[in-house]
């Protein structure tokens, strides 16, 4: 099958061919016409042939042009139209004048060939002009088609194309087939003719280059219908388009076609101008609609606001003022002066306006306080309409349209402008939804980096010997949590011990853990005794602590060689130990101040050593506050007998069951799957 290129190149070709046979045939049965004594035996049915061939050929040339031009506006496609009619009529014109002046009253104006080839030349340009402005409007009837309207061109097109076999059979000229023919194929043409809808897009500017365009569509129509009539009693010429039913059929619906268009197009230019208001007015809603999603800020989304309603309402001047903003800050001015706001603000306040009529219109964040004033007493301004704009009963912001002719906001204007509000404050609302919801996902990026900066700052392993087995459990409140422990090894016999509690919760809580785990790191190699540490800890953890901060800890020291624990408290909870020789539970309470607490030298004489030595089987237990004031649905604590009970039915086991055994009684406490505080236990068992 041959591609559309190839058919355009084949078609005309085939039309040339076609031309120039019929331009040779009718010269040579012209010829015989005028000498009787010679038969060149041309046969009259050949031109026939050559003049249908010419015009199928020309109607699958165009036909295939225009098919592949789908990107042409409708005024560019009259713009062909004319400009093919503009170079047949030229021609034409040209050739009249060469044959009236040029060579007028010589011989050569006289003679047959030369007019038989002037006169095929015009109706080769004729034909070409109709059968292109045919398919041209056949594209423009098309817009927007239905399947019943497609069936009527269907049968509109292929009647054409038969009714050229109607001139293969002898026919007197206005015979009865004849009529019924021209008839059937006008009444198909009058049937489409009213298929307009293309006009109604078209906007002012364009409707007028159409109605020019198509004047002179006409013009060149009418013109080449003259040349035919006066042609048509010439013996001579053969291929008399006028008594071609199919010619003028389709000149005929070509005609009514552009006489249709022309006074449909001038009876819409009156409304043009509202249409193309409303289609504004729906391009401006749409903008508003996609103002979140095209990532405008809220400022964009009030002067997109103000230019739709201006727009709208063909206002000559408006304001739009944020509530929260003062000194002319979060004002949009559109032509109007400060000084000019001034006036008419002072002018509402003596003046009583009266609420708008809204019918209509209906929003979940509809304003209902749309106010008119009329016959302002200013000097430019006339008519006022303000429009407070909420947003989930929130005044935001206040929008002011002004006119310089009174009563010039009717009903329809108001809802048009309370539509515009409406959308407005949806676009807004969902702006700052979406800003918080991009704020929440921050958050929730941030607390994903602080839980594994967290995580991170709690060892992973503790540092142990063959004298003792350690183990150790945290859980924050929230993603992060301020409850700190570590080990660190000074010797090969001897490790520093701590377990901390942060005041406070959350990132603020993890921050000043993570400065506690930088003092711990430093003071622990030094080996000083707790006392030293607690001192040297308060007065690094004073300078950069807020002063609303502190922390609690307990410090131990433990020497596996010797067998001891030297410890101090910081205001931490007191550890409980037992010991396995006096089968002997108890806390470890002596003297102590939060780190933080007292930001001096004093610090030291709230500091308190204690030393204790242990021995196979003892068991420490140390832990934070997030334990013992752990509550249960009544409001009772855990308290610390819950928890030494809970050690002592464990007793006999391993550090790590008796840590299960802990926070599994917490949990069973409580009742609730998430404890409300930050809760770290690290437990001791010497072997």
């Amino acid at each position: 099958m041959l591609a559309s290129s190839g058919i355009i190149r084949f078609t005309i070709a085939s039309a040339i061919v076609c031309w120039l046979g019929l331009c040779l045939v009718d010269l040579m049965i012209g010829f015989e016409i005028r000498n009787a004594n010679v038969e060149l035996g041309v046969p009259r049915f050949l031109s026939i042939i050559l003049l249908t061939g010419y015009i199928v050929s020309l109607f699958y040339h165009y036909k295939y042009r225009l098919a592949t031009a789908d990107n042409f506006n409708f005024v560019e496609l009259l713009w062909r139209v004319f400009v093919t009619g503009l170079i047949a009529t030229i021609v034409s014109v040209f050739i009249q004048f060469f044959l009236s002046f040029v060579v007028s009253g010589s011989k050569l104006a006289q003679h047959e060939l030369l007019l038989s080839l002037l006169y095929h030349i015009n109706i080769g340009l004729i034909l070409a002009f109709v059968i292109s402005t045919f398919l041209v409007w056949k594209k423009l009837v098309l817009y927007q088609k239905t399947k019943a309207l497609l069936r009527t061109w269907q049968v509109f097109e292929y009647s054409f194309l038969a009714s050229l076999l109607f001139h293969f059979v002898p026919h007197v000229r206005f015979d009865l087939p004849f009529s019924l023919i021209f008839a059937f194929l006008v009444a198909l043409g009058l049937v489409i003719s009213p298929n307009l809808k293309w006009i109604a897009f078209l906007n002012f500017k364009q409707k007028w280059k159409s109605i020019l365009l198509i004047l002179l569509i006409l013009l060149y129509l009418c013109y080449f219908l003259f040349y035919l009539l006066d042609q048509k009693d010439n013996e001579l010429l053969i291929s008399d388009l006028t008594s071609h039913v199919s010619v003028l059929a389709i000149y005929t619906f070509i005609i009514l076609y552009a006489i249709s268009s022309l006074l449909v197009t001038l009876f819409n230019l009156p409304t043009t101008s509202v249409f193309e208001q409303k289609l504004e007015e729906v391009v401006n809603f749409q903008r508003l609609s996609q103002s979140t999603h095209t990532g405008q800020n809220q400022d964009e989304i009030y002067d997109l606001l103000l230019e739709s309603s201006m727009s709208a309402t063909f206002a000559n001047a408006a304001w739009f003022e944020l509530n929260h903003k003062t000194n002319g800050e979060g004002m949009i001015t559109k032509s109007i002066k400060p000084a000019d706001i001034e006036k008419i603000r002072a002018a509402l306040k003596e003046q009583n306006p009266k609420k708008s009529k809204r019918t209509g219109v209906t929003s979940r964040v509809s304003n209902q306080n749309s106010t008119l004033v009329e016959n302002i007493k200013h000097s430019y301004f006339k008519s006022v309409l303000v429009y407070p704009l909420e947003v989930q009963n929130e005044k935001i912001g206040t929008m002011v349209l002004l006119k310089e002719v009174s009563d010039g906001f009717n009903n329809d204007v108001v809802n048009i402008v309370n539509t515009f509000g409406n959308q407005a404050a949806v676009s807004i609302e969902n702006h700052r939804l979406l800003q918080s919801a991009i704020e929440n996902e921050r958050y929730l990026e941030e607390l994903s980096i602080a839980k594994r900066v967290h995580e991170s700052l709690l060892p992973s392993t503790l540092e142990c010997n063959e004298y003792f087995d350690i183990t150790a459990y945290s859980k924050p409140a929230d993603e992060v949590g301020g409850d700190y422990y570590d080990t660190h090894r000074i010797s090969e016999d001897k490790f520093a011990l701590i377990i901390g509690d942060v005041s406070g919760k959350g990132t603020s809580a993890a921050f000043n853990m993570s400065q506690m785990k930088g003092v711990f790191h430093s003071l622990a190699q030094i080996d000083m005794d707790p006392q030293e540490f607690l001192v040297k800890a308060n007065e690094a953890l004073g300078r950069c602590l807020e002063r609303t901060s502190f922390i609690t800890l307990s410090y131990f020291i433990l020497d596996t060689r010797e067998k001891s624990v030297m410890f101090s408290r910081a205001g931490h909870c007191p550890s409980l130990y037992f010991q396995q020789s006096k089968s002997k539970l108890e806390f470890l309470k002596s003297k102590g101040l939060g780190l933080g607490i007292i930001r001096n030298q004093e610090y030291s004489n709230y500091v308190e050593v204690n030393r204790f030595n242990i021995g196979t089987g003892d068991l420490l237990v140390m832990y934070t506050d997030g334990i013992t004031e752990a509550k249960n649905p009544m409001g009772e604590e855990f308290g610390y007998e819950r928890l030494k009970q809970v050690v002592s039915d464990n007793i006999n086991k391993s550090a790590v069951e008796i840590q299960k055994a802990i926070v599994q009684g917490l949990l069973d406490f409580t009742q609730v799957g998430e404890i409300e505080d930050d809760f770290t236990t690290m437990i001791l068992k010497f072997r």
